[in-house]
């Protein structure tokens, strides 16, 4: 039968026979077979629960040709829903029904199990002995002592705020990651909140600024200021120093933190898509309602690492002299050492480093980005680590870690390396009742954690949450205090990379300070770095952080 034989509208008569039969035919056909089953087998309501069907899906296969989004859709009316049905339950089947306890990704069942379950109060002992492989490579074990500690702190404590610090910090060792108020709820925002005050440690404003949700119950913030100045920005998004100092004093900010980077997106700004811009956020960010939010990439304030100094100065001056830091995932090492040059050279030192793994976070971002661009915390953590001790800073400098922090056992391995403190954005999100169910970017977050959307933030009590966030918190450093009691040292600071051992091959392990260079103090100012180090130090300059050819 040739094209222009087939009745019907311009989109019949643009396919052939065979076409026809197959693409439309075919599927209607089968819909209505089914429909005649079921009349055949049932009575009364059966005969009009078969005629529904068919409508529905004689109409689905009209729709689905004359449609222009989707070409499987109108090549194959009906049948392509399969598909599409099969693509919307793949993350449902990957995670309940074909992964074991241990394949998860980012997280695993065991992994998000352990968040829940100790959020909940619920007893979180693991029977049986371990479900991991020991032997394969890559496995981390801390090695305990034959005269463990009876007395570890279990709520230790580091005082963050250097010599040039008037208001110096007691911050918990474990507290919330920087997260903002756009990409969460106002729900979650205040559940947490709620939950670090109850818990006495502190929540990262991430570089949204302060909403009304962080203010509302009192628990200790930490002030991200990023590239676009949100809550302290004049109309062209420049820094505006009085808008800074009205906030930055406030008794509930406890430190300011200026983020260079991110593990999730390093080297890139933020976006806040216009349609997710409501009244609320436009009045905490300080932007225009309905409009898109663009952090720049870098910032305007300073371009060089001199530069970066003289304004954490002016910082900790509006403050009232509260801890100012920065936070980055590590790229090139020369640009890590121009900072500590820049530190030496204007005798203005940072109270803190909050070091990002590249392994990236809650912010939604490029796969290319996420999956390879930034290193992975540990190796980053290392080389930060080194930088300040080599250079004669470490006792001034403190230093945190962030990046896929979730138990006590990660938490003390960060601190064996380096870190004096670590944050955790996802494992609190889990114990808020975050599912992984990887729809943080679209604005329909099931839990109603990364949703603006009031319907969907209706299902986050956050009474019930704020608790379970303070479970969390309370239960993973009572395991931090059982860790420290097996290894014989009372306080993670007394954690040392000899007490964490990596497998290396099935017959090989070696302790961390063996797989890791680890420099002593004043290493690089004698020129006694290593090759790498040394290299890196050489190249680095404090007027800019440009690489020296």
């Amino acid at each position: 039968m040739p094209r222009s034989s087939l009745p019907g509208p311009d989109f019949l008569t643009s396919i052939t026979a065979g076409q026809y039969w197959r693409r439309f035919i075919v599927p209607i056909g089968a819909a209505c077979t089914l429909t005649l089953l079921l009349i055949y087998r049932f009575d009364g309501w059966g005969w009009w629960v078969a005629m529904g069907m068919s409508g529905f899906f004689l109409a689905l296969g009209l729709f689905d040709m004359i449609q222009t989004r989707h070409s499987l859709m109108r090549n194959f009316p009906a049948l392509a829903r399969i598909r599409w049905v099969a693509e919307a339950l793949r993350p449902f089947i990957r995670h309940y029904v074909v992964e074991d306890n241990n394949e998860g990704k980012p997280y695993t069942i065991d992994q998000r199990a352990l968040v829940y379950e100790r959020s909940k109060g619920e007893n979180d002992s693991h029977p049986f002995g371990t479900e991991l492989d020991v032997y394969t490579d890559r496995y981390r074990w801390i090695s305990h002592s034959m005269a463990p500690e009876a007395t570890p702190e279990t709520a230790p404590l580091v005082t963050i705020g250097g010599p040039q610090c008037d208001k110096p910090y007691p911050a918990s060792v474990f507290n919330i990651s920087a997260m903002s108020f756009g990409s969460l709820s106002a729900h979650a925002i205040e559940a947490l909140n709620k939950g670090a005050s109850l818990g006495g440690f502190y929540h990262d404003t991430g570089e949204g600024s302060i909403s009304p949700y962080h203010r509302k119950n009192g628990g200790d913030l930490v002030w991200e200021l990023g590239s676009g100045y949100f809550g302290c920005r004049d109309k062209a998004g420049n820094f505006d120093p009085e808008k800074f100092t009205a906030q930055a004093n406030d008794p509930q900010v406890k430190m300011i933190e200026i983020k260079l980077s991110q593990g999730a997106k390093p080297g890139r700004g933020g976006l806040l898509p216009g349609h997710k811009v409501s009244a609320e956020i436009a009045a905490t960010r300080g932007i225009e309602i309905g409009k898109d939010c663009i952090s720049p990439s870098a910032h305007s304030t300073f371009s060089t690492p001199l530069e970066m100094m003289e304004w954490a100065a002016e910082l900790r001056k509006l403050s009232g002299g509260k801890p100012v830091g920065a936070k980055f995932c590590v790229g090139h090492g020369p640009e890590v050492m121009a900072i500590m040059k820049a530190m030496l050279e204007t005798g203005v030192t940072l109270d803190f480093i909050v070091v990002d793994g590249g392994e990236g976070g809650t912010g939604a971002a490029p796969e290319e980005l996420s999956n390879h661009m930034g290193r992975p915390l540990v190796d980053g953590l290392v080389l930060v680590r080194n930088a300040l001790v080599g250079a004669g800073l470490r006792d001034k400098v403190k230093l945190g870690a962030s990046g896929k922090v979730y138990s006590a056992s990660s938490l003390a391995i960060n601190c064996a390396i380096g870190a004096d403190w670590c944050n955790a954005a996802r494992a609190f999100m889990f114990s808020l009742g975050c599912i992984q169910s990887l729809q943080c970017h679209t604005g329909r977050c099931p839990t109603g954690i990364a949703t603006q959307d009031q319907s969907l933030q209706r299902g986050l009590v956050i009474e019930d949450k704020a608790q379970r966030v303070a479970n969390y918190h309370k239960a993973t450093l009572h395991a931090l205090s059982d860790i420290l009691g097996a290894v014989g040292v009372k306080h993670p600071r007394d954690l040392r990379p000899h007490h964490v051992q990596q497998r290396i091959s099935a017959a090989e392990a070696l302790y961390l300070d063996q797989l890791f260079p680890f420099l002593d103090e004043g290493d690089l100012l004698e020129g006694k770095g290593g090759q790498d180090y040394q290299n890196w130090w050489d190249k680095a300059r404090p007027d800019s952080f440009a690489l020296a050819d």
